[in-house]
């Protein structure tokens, strides 16, 4: 009994057991209601509910966090530059350039809003693994060549950055040192060029070995998803949160 009730509570409270396209679903709902609050309480709620999936979601907490600092740091030039372009009060003067309140509290709200939908995304999302995230959205009923292109994208991305590396130090063998001149912007120009024409080759073999086994232009999608109880429960608790996000900010 106690087995079974472990297993229960591991289950519904583990962003991984989740279906995937009510996950989809969800982070898609939660941005569309982020990005309409004007409450800065409101706000505060929706980023401490992202920080909250994120021990459910078991992923890498400083990976994340890493991940969150790259986007807060152009999230800091908008903090920087909008009380500054922004009319309003008065804040500060600084060289002649006024600081407005407004400009500062719509930079926060910017950066608030970003924070709570890019920690959810991360968290829902980016657990997910990459063929079930496309077999979620043919689910789904997005088009197929949007699920393919993403697919593709995915799993080619780090192939041609391998290609990349591969290339740069057969350049660096050849005694090539980048500087600011003629001969390294024409060398990094052809670098450009040969990974457009290795990746077209790349391409034209892929598709080659794929129609060779039989590939027809559609995926089989072999997995059958079937909404079960937990995920029911998931789906009441973020429609109730939702509401009090919407219901905090009316106030």
């Amino acid at each position: 009994m106690q087995t079974e009730v472990r297993q229960l509570s591991s289950t519904v409270f583990s962003v991984g057991h989740l279906d995937p396209r009510i996950r989809i679903i969800a982070v898609a709902a939660f941005a569309v209601v982020v990005v309409s609050l004007n409450s800065f309480w409101a706000l505060g709620l929706a980023v401490c509910l992202s920080a909250l999936t994120l021990p459910f979601s078991r992923l890498p907490v400083a990976t994340t966090l890493k991940r969150m600092a790259g986007m807060d740091g152009f999230i800091l030039l908008i903090l920087v530059m909008l009380p500054f372009t922004m009319p309003g009060q008065t804040w500060f003067t600084l060289f002649g350039f006024a600081a407005s309140w407004e400009g500062l509290w719509r930079a926060l709200q910017i950066a608030m809003k970003a924070n709570a939908i890019v920690l959810m995304l991360l968290t829902m999302i980016g657990s997910m693994e990459t063929v079930t995230l496309g077999q979620a959205l043919h689910r789904l009923k997005v088009p197929e060549t949007l699920v393919q292109l993403l697919l593709f994208t995915v799993r080619y991305v780090d192939v041609l950055r391998d290609e990349y590396l591969r290339s740069r130090v057969a350049m660096k063998a050849r005694g090539f040192r980048p500087a600011n001149s003629i001969h390294s912007y024409k060398s990094f120009g052809y670098l450009v060029g040969m990974m457009l024409i290795k990746a077209m080759e790349r391409s034209e073999r892929v598709l080659n070995a794929m129609k060779c086994r039989g590939f027809a232009g559609r995926w089989p999608h072999l997995d059958v998803m079937l909404f079960k109880v937990h995920d029911w429960i998931f789906t009441g608790f973020a429609i109730g949160f939702l509401l009090v996000l919407i219901w905090v900010n009316l106030q």
